[in-house]
């Protein structure tokens, strides 16, 4: 399978539009996915804790691997805290090391004791849209070396993240794939077959219908402050099917909200798009069958016709009640 062209394929500076790729598995640690990585691209494995590990020096850049629980790995912000300066007492400096030493060691067992509980994850660095055929290789690899995946445990609520870089930073184009992704969603889910354990979690919730109605009011024609201001209003977190904030933390950097400057959100030109399951148990699944399902998205905010043709149906249609909505999908049904 190839992934297949979006309607934009470059970006605003003329180069091949990128995508990021998240995957989360169980039934490898990190050092063996490390090791398969580096396999597959060429790099060289750093050691950065005993449980986060980094493959450098590959053609597309660097690659995480790590096991994905914030408490398993040693925290900057606490290592930095109080550095002692040269001129200060040697008791001072020796009080400092043993702290931190303490965190280290606390954060290693804790790694150990959540070891085979927690996922790894593989975060990729952007490639070029139409080399995704080389993940699918090292997907193939990683199946073959025994990761598991989301159908494998009603414990494993993994799943892949794409993180497409956008075709455009004008607001328009942030609407209309808003718009068009609000429309196709159930069709996703239902394409994807969302595992039962990841509809439970929180990680990838639906949009709520308020948000949905007022994104979809062919009236609604937002500068960018409006449109980020409604997105918190509905949708203050990071777990949605399509978050937005990493994209607006990087449009708006000065934004007043502290969710934007979260520690966990990371400024960048993308779509977090979070929905699909991680199935890498299965033979034919793989990361270009999630992109090729995302071109979707991209297809329909593309037709700006057919675009407001179903924002426009589906806003009248949520304009009925609840007995006339109920009674046209009965009629459908009975169509069928």
């Amino acid at each position: 399978m190839k992934p297949q062209a979006p309607p934009v394929t470059t970006n605003t500076k003329g180069e091949a539009r990128r995508v990021g790729v998240e995957i989360e598995f169980a039934g490898i640690e990190p050092h063996g996915a490390a090791e398969l990585v580096a396999e597959h691209f060429a790099g060289r494995i750093e050691n950065l804790s005993p449980h986060r590990l980094k493959v450098v020096d590959t053609r597309w850049g660097d690659f995480t691997i790590e096991l994905d629980a914030q408490y398993a790995h040693p925290d900057s912000q606490i290592i930095a805290h109080e550095q002692p300066l040269e001129e200060d007492d040697a008791k001072a400096r020796q009080r400092h090391h043993e702290r931190i030493e303490r965190h280290l060691r606390t954060r290693e067992l804790i790694g150990d004791m959540v070891s085979g509980l927690v996922p790894t994850e593989i975060v990729c660095p952007p490639m070029p849209w139409d080399t995704l055929g080389e993940l699918d290789n090292l997907f193939a690899s990683l199946r073959n070396h025994g990761a598991k995946g989301t159908e494998d445990s009603l414990l494993y609520g993994f799943g892949l993240h794409l993180n497409p870089e956008v075709p455009s930073l004008e607001v328009k184009s942030v609407l209309a794939h808003l718009r068009a992704y609000l429309l196709l969603a159930a069709s996703l889910r239902k394409q994807i077959d969302i595992d039962i354990t990841r509809e439970m979690l929180p990680h990838a919730n639906p949009f709520p219908r308020t948000y949905a109605l007022k994104l979809l009011d062919p009236r609604y024609a937002p500068d960018l402050d409006t449109l980020i201001k409604d997105y918190l209003l509905d949708n203050p977190t990071r777990n949605r099917e399509l978050d937005m904030l990493p994209l607006f933390a990087f449009l708006r950097p000065e934004y007043p909200s502290e969710l934007l400057r979260d520690v966990l959100i990371k400024p960048r030109p993308t779509f977090h798009y979070r929905l699909p399951n991680a199935r890498l148990s299965a033979p034919d699944w793989n990361a270009t069958v999630e992109w090729n399902r995302w071109v979707q998205v991209e297809r329909l905010a593309a037709d700006t016709k057919r675009l407001d043709q179903r924002t426009r149906a589906y806003f009248k249609e949520q304009q009925r009640s609840f007995i006339q909505r109920w009674r046209n999908r009965l009629r459908q049904w009975m169509h069928r």
